[in-house]
């Protein structure tokens, strides 16, 4: 398709609808830990965000001293959840095979985990081996830092100025535009919340979709378009 050389998909909240799900497991871990909070705040203030990210957040703001044991036994949680209730979003599927050109996936979530949500959902035999984790860049390399990006845009021989990216989250997006690329915000999964697109736009997005089967539209679309805005 002319004017991007490769679509960069996030994978939680717009390949697999795994951000909800991770949001009741992370709140109920905090409560339970001293810092209230609900799945939908969890969802609107850290989605795309490591656990270990998120915990260090919350440390700076109320004091509250978290055990390395938390951060294990998060992970051993969702990773159960994951692997028998994850589905994926509605039409991801459809919408892709749509979009001809090269494609990737560049997430937070550490490669086994992206692994198992693909295979449940069918959807990894669309990417091949072209599935990155920023956890495998090495410490402090996660998004919002724009290392993963560039990384999948280097494995496929693109420059960052040709690449598409769909992000669900703002710090994706921050990650994203730091990277040098262009993004379409996506608002579709369950974990959306009122305002969520107003935020993807505030952080970079170009547009702002709620439904997959409006993706392949939306980059013939923006590929007409060749300055970065």
């Amino acid at each position: 398709m002319p004017g991007f050389d490769l679509i960069i998909y996030d994978c939680d909240g717009v390949l697999v609808d795994s951000e909800i799900i991770a949001a009741e497991v992370e709140s109920k871990l905090l409560t339970e830990s001293g810092f209230p909070i609900s799945p939908e705040e969890m969802a609107e203030r850290f989605a795309g965000l490591t656990w270990k990210d998120i915990l260090l957040t919350v440390e700076l703001e109320s004091s509250i001293p978290f055990s390395a044991q938390l951060l294990d036994e998060s992970e051993r949680l969702l990773d159960i959840r994951l692997a028998s209730d994850v589905q994926a979003i509605d039409g991801a599927m459809e919408a892709i095979l749509r979009i001809p050109g090269p494609r990737c996936i560049c997430s937070n979530s550490s490669l086994p985990r992206l692994k198992t949500m693909l295979a449940r959902t069918g959807i990894d035999r669309l990417f091949g081996d072209h599935i990155y984790s920023a956890k495998d860049l090495g410490e402090g390399r996660t998004k919002p830092a724009p290392d993963v990006f560039l990384h999948g845009a280097s494995q496929l021989g693109v420059k960052p100025s040709g690449v598409l990216v769909i992000e669900d989250s703002v710090h994706g997006i921050h990650g994203a535009r730091a990277a040098g690329m262009r993004v379409v915000g996506f608002t579709g999964a369950s974990h959306s919340y009122p305002g969520h697109a107003d935020q993807l736009t505030e952080a970079g997005a170009e547009t702002v979709i709620s439904r997959m089967r409006d993706l392949p539209a939306t980059v013939e679309a923006l590929a007409g378009w060749t300055e970065l805005l």
